[in-house]
């Protein structure tokens, strides 16, 4: 009996020994990750949590101690989200969202102008049409500081009801009731003008922009188009894997992306040697960043194209979004990304063929999708660049 007292006894100190052992393992593991900046932190949270006397809420707390904390690193390309922040971020790079299903621009006086209506979305359900003016949503009037945030009235929860007061093209005044609904937008439109060129605009390269970028141009071949123009202004770039699909596709064979990550391990992408031989040429302007920045760099670089419009930034670096437990997320550079030839463009940015300056208005225009080709004069240069 004695031996077998004995031997519980021994059991149970064994399970609390491994226990310490383990715990303070991961305590040291912790001290290593996090050092001695990352353990004060959580210090502090226990602190508050077990001496704080006021009244708060943590997770505003928490919310505004992780900004800092990424606004510290002095990066502009990286970011704290909040959860609401974050679900909106997956929303814009699925090229989805749950609104009106409708484009629209900015006149100079009031309301937001529909320049077009997703089919069979809910806008065209209700009855909306191309010319129409949005005075009002949910009884905000669009003017001033409403307008300039006018997606977070014409956006809301699926299946949410939103009411808007509408000016007709024929100037009568008409309430609307819409039903917001997912919406697919698409991140390329193309078209194809009277002298052979066709033009390719990419939005962004967030999901299914290469699938739609070879369709237009798969497309526009068959239309018999005797020359390419990537529009590639004010857009904010997107995935590297639509980036170099895209490139691949388009370039013969060679290397088209490098990448250097932070423990200084290398990678690159390969094009292969099928590709489309026309005539290209890129725009692009201040707004130009990313992987829309080393798409016109690359076309450049194999010669495969122009680069015309006003100097870019020069964007060098990618970031990955990191999920964090509270349902907030830091998206964060983790990598140096370069040309095919290994140039950075940090700092930099393009090396343009032809530098020319749109008028405010047509900035404004090209900024509301109304910019008329014949009035614009990059796209112009282009044409007559590759034209011969």
């Amino acid at each position: 009996m004695r031996e077998k007292r004995f031997s519980v006894r021994a059991l149970v100190l064994t399970v609390v020994l491994t226990v310490l052992l383990t715990a303070a393992l991961l305590a040291g593991i912790l001290c290593l990750l996090l050092g001695k900046e990352g353990m004060s932190m959580a210090q502090a949270m226990v602190l508050i949590n077990t001496q704080f006397v006021g009244e708060h809420d943590i997770g505003e707390a928490v919310d505004g101690a992780m900004d800092s904390l990424i606004t510290g690193l002095g990066d502009r390309w990286s970011y704290y989200m909040d959860a609401e922040g974050y679900a909106r971020q997956k929303e814009n790079k699925s090229n989805a969202y749950v609104g009106l299903g409708c484009t629209v621009s900015y006149p100079e006086t009031e309301g937001l102008l529909i320049e077009a209506v997703t089919e069979a979305g809910p806008a065209d359900k209700a009855g909306l049409k191309a010319g129409d003016l949005i005075l009002e949503i949910d009884g905000v009037r669009m003017e001033g500081e409403a307008r300039s945030r006018a997606t977070e009235y014409t956006r809301g929860p699926d299946g949410s009801e939103a009411e808007l007061l509408v000016r007709r093209a024929d100037g009568i005044e008409q309430r609307f009731k819409v039903v917001r609904a997912r919406v697919e937008e698409h991140p390329v439109s193309y078209e194809r003008l009277d002298d052979g060129t066709g033009v390719v605009t990419i939005r962004n390269f967030n999901s299914r922009c290469a699938e739609e970028a070879v369709a237009a141009v798969e497309e526009l071949e068959a239309q018999g188009v005797e020359r390419l123009v990537f529009d590639v202004r004010n857009n904010g770039g997107g995935y590297l894997d639509e980036l170099t699909t895209l490139l691949d596709y388009l370039l013969p064979e060679g290397t088209i992306f490098r990448s250097e990550d932070k423990a200084g391990h290398q990678s690159s992408v390969q094009s292969d040697a099928a590709c489309v031989d026309l005539p290209m040429a890129v725009l692009v302007n201040g707004d130009t960043y990313s992987a829309a920045e080393l798409f016109a760099a690359e076309l450049q670089e194999m010669e495969w194209g122009i680069i015309v419009g006003t100097p870019t930034f020069g964007k060098g670096f990618s970031q990955q979004t990191f999920p964090l437990l509270s349902g907030g997320a830091i998206n964060i550079s983790t990598a140096k990304y370069f040309t095919g030839k290994g140039i950075s463009l940090i700092g930099t940015g393009l090396t343009l063929d032809r530098e020319l300056e749109l008028t405010e208005e047509q900035e404004q225009k090209l900024k509301n999708h109304t910019l008329d080709p014949a009035e614009d004069p990059q796209l112009q240069a282009a044409i007559q660049m590759i034209a011969g």
